[in-house]
């Protein structure tokens, strides 16, 4: 029995117990995230991207396993906060996480790992790539939505990073504009 279906059936005995009807609240349990066509139009080796947290975070669902989500933080890059739960929408949050849904909302995405596989949070650290090439750490750096932040080891396209923000900071890219 998986982890998930155990606590579905100790949340039934439960809700029996109190006297509550538990199907109504189970049908709403098994309906998995993605519908299964649109995991069998999942190429292998790709991932859907479920929800954009913000400008650099992800949810996703391998379609190998479509019950269970994760998040994944793009590595080498930082995009201002709109979701910290002690810092304000900083000066061009919302455009970098309107920019990221643009996109990769609703997208199949290929997730390459570095050294590290996860954060002090729980999430994936993944460059992130969409099917017709497109590097989206680097797309958010190069379009002035995102800033190099480099945490070693995970270093491996750092130089890439470096030129695409002197590019989009010479240009007045993006944030590199907007705020001070």
């Amino acid at each position: 029995m998986t982890t998930r279906r155990a606590i579905r059936l100790l949340i039934a005995v439960l809700l029996v117990a109190a006297g509550i009807s538990s199907q109504r609240i189970l049908d709403r349990a098994e309906t998995p995230i993605i519908p299964e066509a649109d995991i069998a139009s999942i190429p292998d080796g790709y991932v859907l991207v479920t929800e954009v947290v913000d400008g650099d975070t992800i949810a996703i669902v391998d379609p190998n396993d479509p019950d269970q989500e994760f998040k994944v933080r793009y590595i080498g890059v930082d995009t201002p906060e709109t979701v910290h739960p002690t810092k304000p929408i900083q000066c061009f949050g919302q455009e970098a996480s309107d920019f990221n849904k643009s996109l990769v909302q609703g997208q199949s995405v290929r997730l390459e790992r570095d050294i590290s596989d996860t954060d002090q949070y729980g999430r994936l650290l993944r460059y992130v790539y969409l099917r017709g090439g497109t590097f989206v750490n680097l797309e958010l750096v190069r379009q002035g939505y995102a800033t190099l932040s480099t945490y070693p080891p995970d270093v491996a396209h750092t130089a890439e990073f470096q030129m695409a923000q002197q590019e989009a900071r010479d240009a007045g890219r993006g944030l590199w504009s907007a705020c001070r």
